[in-house]
């Protein structure tokens, strides 16, 4: 039997599209390539569920192409694919979006807005978008249920989730850690990679370092040295808000540290000694007052000298310090 096919006397894409899906949705093409093959062997697919709270972009036909190709092939290969749409309905930046609208913070729910308004207004806001999704989506060419989505914020959704975590916990999967997690202290949570993305999240700001004194346990490996004092290790942070947790402190073993002593420092009266990176010295130490020779310091090999570069004294004390080193 002979069939007739459409010619295109010129190149028009944007028309040809149009023709296409026409055909489709005349002819049920989606819903019949998943029909036509009751009882095949299956290849279930869920699409990792955009957030209809904000408007489809470039990257998103991107994503969902490459999406498309592996299912379109599977299903030339034979397979039942049943292509499931959904939605994501991450809590924080609809919560975000609906207080602004409203006018309103945390603290005014349950006060101002009731609890059950608060939800409600939520998931509002969290679906607004779906119609410019399902556009995009057939302008695409891009097979999936719509009809019939997950939605995060659904309780049968949400079970599901809880199913699978005590499946796991069951078989030893999930265990205990701890993790420094970015919180919000306004919405009293921890935030995701994605919700730090958020506009107005970031702005430039000029933050502080701060150097850390960590003592050592024993200065026993330093009595050759002749220096009385408690010995602390000098160490920089741009993350100073870690400190209650460390538990331990790194030493290079390539890089060459320096035993420097100290006299008067605001926050210690008596004299104790620190150890520092040579190359780091003149940062924390002026050079005025570092006359005489480094010591070499190795926590493997650590030899004994007279004379250690002197920080944070005044000339007339670096003879008085010589008579510690002697």
């Amino acid at each position: 039997m002979s069939k007739t096919y459409k010619t295109y006397s010129s190149l028009n894409l944007s028309q040809t599209a149009k023709d296409v899906q026409k055909i489709w949705d005349e002819n049920n093409t989606f819903e019949k390539s998943v029909t036509s093959r009751e009882g095949k062997t299956p290849f279930v697919f869920y699409e990792g569920p955009p957030s209809a709270n904000g408007l489809p972009g470039i990257h998103h036909v991107m994503s969902r192409s490459i999406k498309d190709i592996f299912c379109r092939y599977k299903t030339q290969k034979g397979f039942q694919v049943k292509r499931k749409a959904g939605w994501d309905t991450h809590g924080l930046p609809i919560e975000l979006s609906v207080e602004k609208e409203l006018g309103i913070t945390k603290e005014d729910i349950g006060k101002k807005i009731t609890v059950e308004e608060y939800n409600k207004a939520c998931r509002k806001d969290v679906l607004k978008y779906t119609d410019v999704w399902a556009d995009v989506t057939a302008k695409m060419g891009y097979w999936v249920d719509m009809e019939h989505p997950y939605i995060t914020y659904d309780n049968r959704y949400i079970e599901s989730v809880w199913w699978l975590l005590n499946n796991l916990y069951s078989k030893g999967a999930i265990y205990k850690g701890f993790t420094i997690q970015p919180y919000s202290p306004a919405a009293g949570t921890g935030l995701s990679t994605h919700e730090l993305n958020q506009p107005g999240c970031y702005k430039d700001v000029k933050d502080r370092t701060a150097v850390a004194m960590f003592k050592a346990v024993s200065s026993s490996k330093f009595e050759s040295l002749k220096l009385e004092g408690d010995v602390y290790f000098l160490a920089w942070t741009t993350t100073p808000w870690t400190l209650p947790s460390n538990t331990a402190l790194a030493v290079g073993k390539n890089i060459e540290y320096v035993v420097t002593l100290v006299l008067n420092h605001g926050l210690i009266s008596k004299p104790f000694i620190v150890i520092l990176a040579k190359d780091l010295y003149q940062k924390y130490f002026e050079s005025i007052n570092s006359q005489g020779d480094f010591i070499k310091f190795s926590l493997n090999d650590l030899e004994a000298k007279k004379n250690v570069r002197l920080g944070w004294i005044s000339d007339s004390q670096i003879e008085e310090s010589k008579k510690l080193i002697n």
